[in-house]
């Protein structure tokens, strides 16, 4: 069976939706699965143990009727099976029924006459369980399985050495994931310097370290000049990334791609959100814990309630 899944949506649509790719290859394990995502979002399957090519579509830009036909052509050249597609559009259910794929399952709603199966999206549910309920017209219908990654050897190797440079790997050490990619989802400095200078008060040999990415590098700079003994670590890609946080004793984190890889390693989080519903986006876990703004803005969570959420679990 040839399976292609349209993914639109950021890497952490990506991770969320990799609990799905993952039971469909357990149900059909001769299956070829692929997927046709934003380029920019292509990184993420690095580390997924299920795919087995990854196409890209830029699903936002202003694409020309050419385009939209080199998307049907490349598709049909494939003699797919089955096209699962997340979203809803009425033009991407006409182009995979142009496709002529016999199995075209989708979200009631926009694009919906043009497939075989469709079914109803429960949005207000755990983003991956919505997700995995595309599964139900191929015979799936167990409950969705916990989030996982694939890290590859060499990335695993390379998070062991960081953790020698920076002096960690005996002790263990809380990670500060603090670079949110929108304003509702930025927490300031200040209040990120009190967090950290009160872990480092009340535990000393558990060194705090920050992730620098090409997005956050003002922030990271700005935390540096304000907090003492904060270790900075600077992962170049998806792989790395994934090692260095499924080492860390304790995640801090904002509502950005680095969070789903946190639950997907099922390192111990604390996510700090605004105004995203926690239902939606996080498993029920013991391993995460949400700290929501009562105002629905995350710069409104106090540096103490997030710090009694860390010592009080």
């Amino acid at each position: 069976m040839r399976v292609v899944a349209l993914v639109p949506g950021s890497i952490d649509n990506q991770i969320l939706f990799f609990a799905t790719l993952d039971d469909l290859k357990r149900y059909y394990p001769h299956a070829q699965i692929d997927v046709i995502v934003e380029p920019q979002s292509k990184a993420a399957y690095k580390i997924s143990k299920s795919v087995h090519d990854v196409l890209t579509f830029d699903y936002k830009d202003r694409n020309s009727l050419a385009d939209w036909g080199n998307l049907v052509g490349m598709i049909r050249d494939r003699e797919y099976d089955v096209a699962i597609i997340v979203g809803q559009s009425w033009l991407i259910g006409l182009l995979m029924w142009l496709t002529g794929i016999p199995t075209r399952i989708g979200y009631q709603g926009q694009g919906a006459v043009f497939l075989t199966n469709s079914i109803t999206a429960k949005l207000s549910q755990y983003v991956a369980k919505t997700y995995h309920d595309l599964l139900k017209p191929l015979k799936i219908d167990t409950p969705c399985p916990a989030l996982s990654v694939n890290v590859p050897k060499v990335d695993i190797e390379w998070a062991q050495a960081e953790q020698k440079r920076l002096g960690v790997n005996e002790t263990g050490f809380i990670l500060i994931n603090g670079g949110g990619t929108t304003l509702e989802t930025t927490y300031t400095v200040e209040s990120w310097q009190q967090i950290i200078e009160a872990c480092q008060q009340k535990q000393p040999d558990l060194p705090v370290v920050v992730i620098k990415e090409a997005n956050n590098e003002v922030f990271v700079r700005s935390l540096l000049e304000c907090c003492h003994n904060l270790k900075v670590t600077s992962p170049d890609d998806i792989g790395k990334l994934t090692a260095i946080i499924g080492g860390a004793s304790l995640m801090l984190s904002v509502e950005n791609n680095l969070l789903q890889l946190a639950i997907a390693v099922e390192t111990y989080t604390i996510v700090l959100l605004g105004s995203t519903e926690a239902e939606k986006l996080l498993p029920t876990s013991e391993k995460v814990l949400a700290v929501t703004s009562p105002t629905g803005k995350i710069t409104d969570i106090s540096p103490q309630t997030v710090l009694e959420k860390i010592w009080g679990g």
